[in-house]
């Protein structure tokens, strides 16, 4: 991509989107379209047509889309697959429609077999059946893909297609329900330290950014929902799971990174997985965040609750015989994450 060409980057205030925001700027681009929701609803037809025809993006890179963890996609599966359904046709229409010279579609992990072999390469791609919690995401980001490879065969668009692992950093969604595991973890985490340290104005100021919070009660008790609570001198973290399950983790300023090196080296219809090659069972990164949030109390887990798929590690051949490879540590992004978290309270 030259230095002064137009780069539409949907979702740009999103975790992905803001850390590619970051990264191009670094390098030097200076000519990004960035719009926000409230200025270009993606999944409106009418406006994308419209911003594309007076834009004309020379590249786009697709990064938007409505995302959550477990409990938001149980709870809210419709929305799931009408936004980020509408929101790729859309998108990838417009690119073909108006010239645009590369756009990179971004999947997920969670589009792969429930069941698949580990690592999962790219051909297990529709091998077997999805992972029911997930299946309405996942069903919309393969429509998404498979469309990018479809438009690059029919039209000739130079259209390519990236699955990333789970994702992190800083910009992350922190809702205690409905967002990922590790920014939920994170959160949960923080405000079972900050009742530990009986930091009654700490909590108020969190729980604020999402809840109306008008007596200790009320407080108590949205702390309950998200299992954490006192038992006599001791504050006790409830996890939903076993903490059995694999899950791989990527920094989001890594990812943006190899997003930015596959639109300059790479060009072809099949997909590329994006990964570290390491993967952690829930339960250790559990220790880990409670490590870097420094919580003392009791971590228990309500077997009860649904697991998910099992393992999910992304084979990463194909991007690393390109020549990429994350640099970020684990440890390393929690930390980077976890300051970020504080300093927006």
């Amino acid at each position: 991509m030259e230095k002064n060409a137009s780069i539409f980057i949907s979702g740009h205030r999103g975790l992905v989107g803001s850390a590619l925001v970051r990264k191009l700027v670094s390098l030097g681009y200076h000519n990004l379209l960035l719009k926000t929701h409230s200025e270009l609803e993606l999944a409106d037809q009418t406006q994308v047509e419209a911003f594309f025809s007076e834009k004309k993006p020379e590249y786009v890179i697709h990064a938007a889309g409505k995302v959550g963890g477990i409990y938001a996609n149980n709870a809210y599966p419709a929305q799931f697959i009408y936004q980020n359904l509408a929101c790729a046709i859309n998108v990838i229409h417009c690119a073909y429609r108006y010239g645009t010279k590369k756009l990179l579609f971004l999947g997920s992990s969670c589009i792969y077999p429930k069941l698949a072999p580990q690592p999962i390469k790219e051909e297990f791609l529709l091998t077997g059946l999805l992972e029911p919690t997930n299946e309405p995401y996942a069903l919309a980001k393969i429509a998404g893909l498979k469309m990018a490879e479809y438009y690059r065969k029919e039209y000739g668009c130079d259209f390519i297609s990236a699955i990333p692992n789970n994702l992190y950093g800083i910009n992350d969604h922190f809702h205690p329900q409905n967002s990922h595991v590790l920014p939920a973890l994170l959160r949960k985490m923080h405000l079972a330290k900050c009742m530990q340290n009986n930091d009654i104005s700490a909590i108020r100021r969190d729980l604020a950014r999402d809840y109306p919070i008008t007596s200790n009660e009320d407080m108590e008790a949205i702390l309950a929902e998200f299992g954490i609570e006192r038992r006599e001198n001791e504050v006790v973290l409830k996890l939903w799971g076993s903490g059995s399950p694999f899950r791989e983790f990527m920094f989001a300023d890594d990812l943006a990174d190899a997003l930015i090196f596959l639109m300059a080296h790479y060009s072809a219809s099949a997909p590329v997985n994006i990964g570290t090659g390491h993967d952690i069972s829930i339960y250790d990164l559990a220790m880990l965040v409670r490590q870097t949030v420094d919580f003392a109390g009791e971590i228990l887990w309500d077997s009860s609750k649904p697991d998910g798929t099992p393992r999910k590690q992304l084979d990463i051949t194909k991007l690393s015989e390109l020549g990429f490879r994350a640099t970020t540590p684990l440890s390393e992004g929690l930390s980077k994450t976890y300051e970020w978290y504080k300093e927006t309270l």
